[in-house]
């Protein structure tokens, strides 16, 4: 009987595209190979082989390190852009400040009463009477 080792986690699973590696991987790894390969070959006449071979292996590190570098699910791209966004563009202290209604609503107050004291100066000057002074009419 046939025996297959069946992962207890299947979001760690991975579609394997071509020599057990996954689309991603295919691709940073493509890519590196495209920019080290030609590399090497137009510098080594030039620096020599050991040196041109560094630059190569420096040239492509980046994509070999974006296609296989993975943390809490997250490929390199997505750590580093949160890692910069935490370090650099957030503000890194977040005081924490409640929000009183009390004091909104006496400061609401405030401003009612200042605005019926402006009223009142702008209408005595006017000529007219204040509105706080006005005596409702009665019908009858």
């Amino acid at each position: 009987m046939a025996f297959v080792p069946v992962p207890k986690d299947l979001t760690k699973v991975k579609t394997k595209v071509a020599l057990n590696l996954t689309k991603r991987q295919l691709i940073c790894f493509g890519l590196g190979g495209l920019v080290g390969i030609p590399a090497y070959l137009f510098s080594c006449g030039s620096i020599g082989n050991e040196s041109a071979a560094l630059l190569m292996i420096g040239l492509m590190l980046p994509f070999f390190s974006f296609g296989i570098y993975e943390k809490d699910g997250q490929p390199l791209e997505k750590v580093l852009r949160n890692f910069i966004s935490v370090s650099f563009l957030r503000p890194s202290a977040r005081p924490y400040r409640t929000d009183n209604g009390y004091a909104a609503l006496m400061r609401q107050a405030d401003f009612d009463k200042e605005a019926e004291r402006i009223e009142n100066k702008t209408a005595g000057k006017a000529g007219k009477s204040p509105a706080s002074r006005k005596k409702p009419v009665q019908k009858g």
